[in-house]
């Protein structure tokens, strides 16, 4: 079957593969991550310029790590055994906290720099990639009624990076038109205003049209405390039950039962909140059995890191102090495997 796959169902597949990358700095399931978010965009995506945007994201994630390890290499903590390069070092005084600039860089401190940065840049092409597969016009459709400005204002933010990439295209062609040759950094003073103004001007322009059709407008009748106050405490809960979950010296009555509580009032809230605001949907997508499988791969991958957190912690991590082999637990590798079915058991989009 050929058709788009519920907008919804691709962001809270994203959202659980980010959270699952964030509980982890093994590098052996940060690249398992990666892998099956890169397969499942290359699937699935279509030829849209959303679509065409991913890989921005990817060279964003390559820069979070570079820089990790630069700012790691002028003011990190240096640790470990295994000396890479000597570097002079400099020590500021008490009033600049005590940072020491330079020092020797060792093998143990540059990786674990190196890990945390990619664990930023896994979350951040999980987000990509949602962003990728499933277009921000499609989804303020299906954004909840209740949070309907906040919606606007979102799709307006998203739609940046998908203009930013066609707009270098259009740039790029043209230049090439007029018989430009420059390349690399010296065309890049010629891209630049060009790229940045044609954004600005695309998204100011869908913001006007959102704004001309009534979009994140709602009537005038206040607040409703009822929905104010379920929300209130559904995210008190949301907050409650994570730290339960994570935190694995906490009582298990603290975790999953605060967290589902805190959803399940958050959602009542939304849904009174919602019933304030009138809209039209017009063909609206279809949510089927497709778009339930992808979510449960999605939380199936989380289920699995969060089992791993609670049986040995230690598994999600790099050996650093001795340095040593990543683990590779098999319930997260297990919900690698899970999570890249929506690679295949997905529709075709057209």
């Amino acid at each position: 079957m050929i058709r788009h796959l519920h907008p919804a169902a691709w962001w809270l597949w994203a959202v659980a593969v980010a959270a699952s990358a964030g509980l982890t700095t093994n590098p052996l399931l940060l690249a398992g991550h990666i892998a099956v978010i890169v397969a499942v965009v290359l699937a699935r995506r279509d030829g849209s310029p959303w679509g065409r945007a991913f890989r921005l994201y990817a060279i964003l994630g390559a820069v979070i790590v570079s820089t990790r390890l630069i700012l790691h290499v002028i003011v990190g903590l240096k640790f470990g055994e295994i000396r890479l390069f000597p570097l002079p070092e400099a020590h500021l005084p008490s009033w600049a906290a005590g940072i020491h600039i330079g020092g020797s860089v060792y093998l143990e401190g540059a990786l674990a720099a190196g890990l945390e940065g990619a664990r930023l840049a896994t979350m951040i092409l999980a987000i990509g990639a949602a962003n990728a597969l499933a277009s921000p016009k499609r989804l303020l459709r299906v954004f909840p009624a209740a949070l309907h400005e906040i919606g606007a204002a979102l799709v307006v933010a998203v739609t940046v990076a998908p203009q930013l990439a066609e707009s270098v295209q259009r740039v790029a062609r043209a230049r090439t038109l007029r018989g430009a040759t420059g390349r690399g950094l010296r065309s890049f003073r010629a891209i630049a205003m060009p790229v940045l103004q044609d954004t600005l001007d695309r998204s100011l322009a869908l913001a006007a049209a959102m704004d001309g059709r009534g979009y994140g407008r709602r009537p005038a009748t206040g607040a409703n405390p009822a929905s104010t106050w379920l929300i209130l405490l559904g995210l008190l809960g949301s907050c409650v039950g994570l730290y339960g979950v994570l935190d694995t010296a906490s009582p298990a009555a603290l975790g999953l039962p605060f967290l589902a509580l805190g959803l399940l009032l958050s959602v009542a809230g939304l849904w009174s909140g919602g019933r304030a605001v009138a809209r039209t949907i017009y063909r609206r997508d279809p949510w089927g059995s497709a778009e339930w499988l992808t979510i449960a791969c999605g939380l199936g991958l989380l289920a699995g890191s969060l089992v791993t957190v609670r049986r040995d912690p230690a598994a999600l991590s790099m050996p650093l102090n001795p340095l040593g082999r990543p683990a590779t637990p098999v319930s997260v590798l297990i919900g690698l495997l899970v999570a890249a079915l929506p690679a295949v058991a997905t529709p075709v989009p057209p």
